[in-house]
């Protein structure tokens, strides 16, 4: 198994990356337009119910299979021989900050769930200064994978 990991390591972490940016798109553009919803939409309208059908589609069609595809190609990169020292810092830092994003894209469910129900309760400023997390995240996993510190 270990020879056929080696084997695939330019297909895995080509995959890897693909799904990465698909992923990425997804959790920048959901909050954003959770901002729009909040701030522009008013609950129960036919504006509301196509806010809500483009966010559930984003999550489930989009970015729920680019989380998965992630982790799955991730995985297969960590087991790859030769690839991760554990003995190093980064890998540590780029797990943390695989696990950050991964319970941030499960915040983002939820409160898409809180829009269903009618019964959001983060405000548009809020949802602002969460959009940039995903970025935060970005450049420490960027920077842990690259300059392997």
């Amino acid at each position: 198994m270990w020879d056929l990991l080696s084997t695939l390591y330019p297909w895995t972490k080509s995959f890897h990356i693909l799904s990465i940016v698909a992923w990425m798109a997804g959790l920048f553009y959901l909050p954003r337009l959770f901002v729009y919803h909040v701030e522009q939409v008013k609950a129960g309208g036919q504006t509301d119910a196509l806010f809500q059908t483009m966010e559930l589609k984003l999550l489930k069609f989009i970015m729920n299979p680019a989380m998965i595809a992630s982790w799955v190609f991730g995985l297969m990169l960590v087991m790859t021989p030769g690839i991760v020292d554990w003995g190093t810092i980064w890998p540590w830092t780029k797990a943390a900050a695989a696990l950050a994003m991964t319970w941030f894209h499960h915040w983002l469910g939820l409160r898409r769930k809180g829009f269903q129900r009618g019964d959001n309760r983060v405000n548009g400023r809020q949802y602002r200064m969460m959009n940039e997390l995903p970025t935060l995240l970005l450049v420490v996993i960027v920077f842990s994978v690259v300059l392997k510190f």
